[in-house]
């Protein structure tokens, strides 16, 4: 799996990655989200055909979901975990279904997939 950035320039609003390079409830692609902090990231994921951005941190506590670089789902492929508490979200919106953020959701950032590019805008939206 290879980021392919439209430039290197940490002002730009969007990123780029091939679609071949995400693959249905893989890894995740991660990426800097430099207009959210120095150390602030967020990703991306293929789940039931559809590709979903989201910021970087658990909605309980701000700390990375994933343990090991770009795994995001549970054993059975059908959430993203929290590897710190535990906390399950559904991949499609989201949105805590199990553990201390239950009812809350992750920052979701919007993206485009067409020509097999997925195209990411790094500005979260406000819900």
């Amino acid at each position: 799996m290879k980021q392919s950035p439209i430039a290197p320039d940490l002002s730009q609003s969007t990123i780029v990655f091939d679609s071949a390079d995400l693959l249905e409830a893989d890894k995740g692609l991660r990426f800097a989200l430099p207009n959210l902090g120095e150390f602030v990231t967020g990703f991306v994921v293929r789940f039931q055909g559809q590709a979903y951005a989201y910021v970087n941190q658990c909605a309980h506590v701000s700390v990375e979901l994933d343990w090991n670089h770009g795994d995001f789902f549970t054993r059975q492929k059908d959430y993203l975990v929290c590897a710190t508490h535990g906390a399950q979200y559904r991949p499609d919106n989201g949105f805590c279904v199990m553990g201390p953020c239950k009812g809350k959701s992750l920052k979701t950032l919007t993206l485009t997939e067409q020509n097999q590019k997925i195209i990411i805008n790094l500005i979260p939206t406000i819900d």
